[in-house]
């Protein structure tokens, strides 16, 4: 089967799978059987958690590509073109090498008539690997979609396999509580490979999964540590930062081009990565500085300056459950807004909307509730279903409700004054409205 667009290939993979989400590895390990690629020609650094999944994702391709590695990264899900998913080099996959890359796999899939019914995500995770060894990368980082062990990206033998943060999220999925859904994440951990955990207070099952089948096993403020610089010599506030581990150490890292200081937590566990494989992949200290730096990712407390509001402040997040949340209300809270914060959420109805409302609170003042377009994302909450869960005092104004993320993202600039700060969050759908939004009102700081 051949389509001549990229729309038309991913419409069809919509319906060929009906199941938006079907664990499980043995239908990608099939195809990658078929197409001889089980065992690829590049190194695999795996990473799944809850959140900071991206965040390291980027910062890892930062640093390698600073080094002059040829490095490919899989991520999802994308804001608003799927090329996003697929880079080489920081460069998003074009049209072309993606449907080339589909027609491959759609062959191998119904080789000798056999049909393997792959899900959308699946055709993704298949896609990155095909084009990664056609690109002959050195190194592929590939980020979890959900949970860990039965996610498809783990159909591929890591060579380095980290769990960033773990909390309660796709329970649906990954079950109820913590500790049943760290057990999800540690799948992607392997006996005899390094197994690196960047949470200061991991899961029970994480780590015993680890010792269980015999993993290497690195976890924060154990096997390595990290934390802001002070005392004599160095200016308190400065923003440097160290690292330690007993095969490495970093006196003095500079700040880091993500924004929120729990930014550093993700990239301790990076560091782990690049010191693990230093003997495979030598990398400078000039080179994960710059990485450090330089790293960025679309849509994680990420500004744009809006010149035509009187100079309102305006950021996106994607967070979308408690933990993200929260994270995102303390690095507002630590930079205090001067005027109102006004804030349009949108999330899926899936989600724990009390939880993520309760987190944002302390730092919103006047409440814009959108719908997400059902055309979109069938699993989009309705503005009707979020406010029940808004604050019934501390608000300078009763929430008001907008069928979508741009009519709400407008009436809450209209208000905006000088000073004023706007914060978009709530899912990946909500930011990827703004950012259009934005984009359509010739704002170019939001590409």
């Amino acid at each position: 089967m051949r389509f001549d667009t990229l729309d038309a290939w991913l419409a069809w993979q919509e319906q060929l799978n009906p199941a938006e989400i079907e664990l499980g590895l043995e239908r990608v390990q099939v195809v990658l059987q078929r197409m001889g690629l089980l065992t690829p020609d590049f190194t695999v650094i795996t990473i799944a958690g809850t959140n900071g999944k991206g965040s390291s994702a980027a910062m890892c391709q930062s640093i390698y590509c600073t080094a002059g590695y040829r490095v490919g990264s899989y991520t999802s899900p994308h804001l608003q073109r799927y090329n996003e998913r697929i880079t080489l080099n920081g460069v998003m996959a074009d049209d072309v090498t993606l449907c080339d890359a589909f027609e491959q796999i759609e062959q191998a899939r119904s080789a000798d008539g056999d049909e393997i019914p792959l899900t959308y995500f699946e055709f993704g995770t298949l896609a990155a690997i095909v084009i990664f060894q056609q690109a002959s990368v050195d190194i592929a980082i590939l980020e979890v979609g959900l949970g860990g062990r039965l996610d498809a990206v783990n159909a591929l033998e890591p060579d380095i396999a980290l769990v960033t943060m773990v909390d309660v999220d796709h329970q649906t999925w990954l079950g109820d509580d913590r500790e049943t859904i760290a057990r999800e994440k540690a799948g992607i951990y392997r006996a005899g490979i390094p197994a690196i955990c960047a949470e200061p207070a991991p899961a029970h099952s994480l780590v015993a999964y680890a010792v269980d089948i015999g993993a290497q096993y690195y976890g924060l403020n154990d096997q390595f540590t990290y934390g802001l610089n002070q005392g004599a010599g160095i200016s308190a506030g400065d923003g440097t930062w160290h690292w330690h581990s007993a095969r490495q150490s970093y006196a003095a890292l500079p700040p880091l081009g993500l924004p929120g200081g729990f930014q550093l937590q993700n990239a301790a566990g990076v560091l782990m990565a690049i010191t693990l494989l230093q003997a495979r992949f030598p990398v400078e200290l000039s080179a994960i500085e710059t990485g450090l730096k330089q790293a960025h990712v679309a849509g994680r407390m990420q500004q744009i300056a809006l010149d035509d509001f009187n100079g309102v402040e305006c950021l996106f997040d994607v967070a979308h459950n408690r933990s993200s949340a929260q994270v995102l209300s303390d690095t507002l809270a630590a930079q205090p807004c001067v005027g109102t914060t006004h804030g349009v959420i949108a999330m899926l109805a899936d989600k724990d909307i009390e939880a993520v409302v309760a987190a944002m609170s302390p730092v919103v003042d006047r409440w814009y509730v959108a719908s997400l377009d059902a055309s979109v994302c069938h699993r989009g909450a309705t503005a009707a279903m979020i406010i029940p869960s808004l604050p019934a005092a501390g608000s300078v104004s009763p929430p008001q409700s907008f069928a979508n993320v741009a009519t709400a993202t407008a009436a809450a600039l209209k208000n905006s004054m000088a000073d004023d700060r706007l914060v978009i969050f709530g899912s990946f759908y909500a930011v990827a409205e703004a950012k259009t939004f934005f984009q359509d009102i010739g704002c170019c700081e939001a590409n």
